[in-house]
């Protein structure tokens, strides 16, 4: 049995892009589910593993890793998936294309965020999902045409956008938010279906 471990919760955003990054490099690991619904990130034994309260959470090579942009980067650096390149200009504009839905759009959408400003009350929960995804999504489409979609966001390989993109087009269709004249994203998303890191990665899976 793999000592690689995921604490993992299907739906969350973060723990999917993780998925996507561990099939990507090949490495067997487990998943332990976190109930958020169940509110089981408060417990202690999951505070034990990361006092921020989060998923997801990883053990691999020794060491317990939190925070998902992080957990790329190391899985990037140490498995050699070519997430970003390596020359630092188009590097921070490869950076700056995931960052707008990991950094500008995911927080604000965090199940937690939405469900503070909403109370957690339909349809105001929904309409609050709408109100950011769509826009947001729009933005990353028009930055998408600065890059070559051959057939992933900036290439002929999956990069980190691409492990971003994928859960909040997931999110998006979640929450009935209109994405579907992005025809970029619409392009990279049906390369992305057909990958089977992608594919495995699903919270439907």
């Amino acid at each position: 049995m793999t000592n690689i471990v995921l604490w993992d919760y299907p739906k969350s955003s973060a723990s999917y892009r993780v998925r996507i990054a561990l099939n990507l490099a090949g490495i067997d690991y487990r998943i332990k589910t976190v109930d958020l619904l169940a509110r089981e990130h408060l417990g202690t034994d999951h505070l034990a593993r990361n006092p921020q309260g989060f998923v997801p959470v990883l053990d691999i090579d020794g060491h317990r890793l939190t925070q998902s942009l992080a957990i790329l980067d190391y899985l990037d650096c140490t498995r050699n998936l070519g997430l970003l390149p390596s020359e630092p200009a188009e590097r921070a504009r490869q950076s700056a294309l995931a960052h707008a839905i990991a950094v500008d759009l995911h927080p604000i959408c965090n199940l937690s965020v939405a469900g503070f400003a909403t109370k957690g009350m339909e349809p105001a929960r929904t309409e609050w999902m709408r109100h950011f995804i769509t826009p947001r999504l729009a933005a990353f489409d028009e930055m998408l045409g600065k890059f070559s979609q051959s057939p992933y966001c900036c290439g002929d390989t999956p990069s980190l956008a691409d492990v971003v993109l994928m859960p909040q087009v997931y999110n998006a269709i979640r929450w009935g938010a209109h994405y579907e004249d992005f025809r970029r994203i619409v392009t990279v998303a049906k390369a992305c279906e057909a990958h089977p890191a992608f594919a495995k990665a699903h919270p439907d899976t």
